[in-house]
Formats: C-alpha cells, structure tokens, sequence
C-alpha cells in the first residue's frame, strides 16, 4: 500500500511512525494497512493491519477512529471525549473495546484519532446479515438487546469516573436547541413540517423534575454492537458513543425504537442505516423491546411515543448532516446518496407519533 494510504488517512507511514512511538507492537518495515469499515455515517471507522511484531504469532488488528471529512459541527466528533468513555467502561459489565491510544495532533493523519482493539463479532444491519439468524437466536439477542440498554442505564457513575461526563439537568431541552442549531448549519433544502415538529416538541417536554438522568449511548441500535451467535446470542461489544452523554434515557430507548422494525410495517418507511433487519422472524417487537425495559428499569414509559418523536427528529438532523457532506463529496464510503431520502419521512413519522401521543 502507498503511504498515502486511504481517504481519511493522509499518510500511512507517519501513522505507523506514531503507533511505534506510542507502544503499539508493529511491523515498522511497513505502513499499517487500512480498510475503511463499511457502514458508519458519522465518524470514520478503519481497520487496521499492523503487521507482524517482532515475537507475535500473527498480524496486529486494530480499529482507528477518526472525525468524518470535510466540515464538522461544533461539539460533536470529539476523540477525547469517545476515548474517555470508552476507558471508563472498559472492564465493566458494558462490554466495549479496550481502548489503546489516543492521538491529539492533527498532523499525523489529518486529524485527532484514536485506536482501540479489534473486537470480533457479526454486525447485524441488513437483511443478509438478518438471514444468518435463526428465530429463536433473533428472539434471544432481543432480549439482550433491552438488557444491554438497561445495563447502561444503570452505570454506577461514581464508580467509573463519569459524574462530570454531561449535565443530566435539562438535557432535553438542550438536546432541542442543539439539533435545531446542528439543522441550521446542515439543512440543504425547504422541509415541510419541520418548524412545527419543533414547536410540538417544545410544548410537549416532560416534567423535568420527574426524569433521572444516567449514562445515555445517544444512538444505541442493532448495528451498533458486534454480536456473536453460536448457541445462544451475546452482544461481544458496543460501538459508536460519540454521541454519549448524561441524561435522559428514555430518550435512548425511544431512538432505539425509531430504528427497530417491527414486521407488519410499512416497507417504505425503511431506513438504510436499520434496513428492517428486526422485522425478520424471531425478533421481538418495539412494544416488547420497551415493555422488557421497563421490567427491568422500573421506569414508566408511557411517552414512550413523545421519545420516539424526539428521536425520530434527532436522527433527521444527523441525516440532513450527512446528506450535507454528500453533497460537498466529503462522504467516504458507499450509501450516502441514500440518507437523504430518509428525512422528510423521519419528520412526518415524528408527526404522527406526537398525535398518537397526544
């Protein structure tokens, strides 16, 4: 490979040069390879091969993390913070990459990155990938599926070194104002219904002072974690916190419900990030995804359809983000042109659940 290396990696042998210089075993006779990791639509997600180390049995596996090309919005895509998370939970019973370097300076690649394990495991995000699972093993991942987000839920913060990671007062009224300023800075296009989905939103937030806050993943889905079936599913690692903060997880588990497919939806309110592999045999339905939770919470989620209004609103902002950057051809990656699409739906759907709420 070129020390060119990759769109996203500026340099492949300078990268290697900072991996040595940072503890990482390498082969320092070559540049790490990389493959971009299929998939992400935020930050950019690599595979790296290091190559043999001196006395290693087989070649080094690594991922690097990095901000997506071209313009980034302020306060998201910060490295420090997804790697601090990562350290914190690392060893609990939230099962995610150990986290291995972090790099500041954006001389070495083009910007701050950083790189953790390589965890094996099956991403579940189409159809396909849907197909390799039997019905009684979709029903499993399920419930872990509803476990997992409970668990999370459930992080003493104290313990991990996260009181200060967020601000868990008012945290959807400040979610409300950042997304409206992240569509400011976004928005390519006129988009019918979007003005009055954020008044109702604002009219319609619950009482703050009956909401706890916790550890939020802020985009916990299926395709978000490495999943391993053999007899029974276990979910091997969560991906993807860059989103992460303190605050209200009923936010979490309503957009996690905007991405799950039940089976009897209609197929062209799809999304391409979810592609409705939970509407395969086997999977439970969203109304059993939340009911589980609650069992497990003892949290009342009778809004659950406001949450899942904000979430659905939530992940039209991020997609009209990157629909952005597609279209400045600062996207790295195939299946971009798609998530434009996705939008308008989004902001109607959000409408209908607010009147189904109401």
């Amino acid at each position: 490979m070129a020390d060119r290396g990759v769109p996203g990696i500026e340099d492949a042998s300078r990268l290697g040069r900072w991996l040595g210089q940072n503890g990482v075993p390498a082969d320092q006779d070559r540049p790490p390879r990389a493959t971009l990791i299929a998939g992400g639509r935020s930050n950019l997600t690599y595979l790296l091969d290091v190559g043999l180390a001196p006395g290693a049995a087989q070649p080094g596996l690594l991922v690097l993390r990095r901000p997506p090309l071209g313009h980034v919005l302020p306060t998201a895509h910060d490295m420090a913070r997804e790697y601090r998370l990562l350290s914190a939970l690392h060893g609990t019973d939230i099962p995610v990459p150990r986290p291995v370097a972090i790099c500041q300076d954006p001389e070495v690649i083009g910007a701050p990155f950083y790189v953790m394990e390589h965890v094996a495991g099956l991403v579940i995000r189409t159809r396909e990938d849907g197909a390799q699972v039997s019905p009684a093993q979709a029903h499993e991942l399920s419930m872990r599926f509803a476990d997992m987000l409970a668990a999370i839920h459930g992080v003493d913060l104290e313990a991990v070194g996260l009181t200060g990671f967020g601000r868990p007062e008012g945290y959807l009224e400040r979610q409300l104002t950042r997304w409206q300023r992240q569509w400011e800075l976004s928005q390519t296009r006129e988009m019918p219904g979007y003005e009055q989905l954020v008044a109702r939103l604002a009219a319609g937030l619950p009482d703050a002072s009956k909401r706890d806050g916790t550890l939020v993943h802020g985009d916990y889905r299926l395709d978000n974690m490495l999943i391993t079936l053999g007899g029974s599913p276990a979910i091997a690692a969560v991906l993807d916190w860059e989103m992460s903060t303190l605050g209200d997880p009923l936010a979490d588990l309503g957009l996690s419900l905007v991405y799950w497919a039940d089976a009897d939806d209609d197929p062209a309110t799809e999304l391409s990030v979810s592609a409705a592999v939970t509407a395969c045999p086997g999977f439970l339905t969203r109304t059993q995804i939340a009911d589980r939770y609650a069992a497990l919470t003892g949290r009342d989620v009778s809004r659950i359809g406001y949450y899942m209004a904000f979430g659905g609103f939530k992940l039209a902002v991020v997609l009209e983000g990157i629909h952005s950057r597609f279209l400045q051809h600062k996207t790295v990656g195939e299946g971009f042109e798609r998530e434009g699409l996705a939008v308008p739906g989004l902001i109607q759907r959000a409408h209908l659940l607010l009147d189904s709420a109401e």
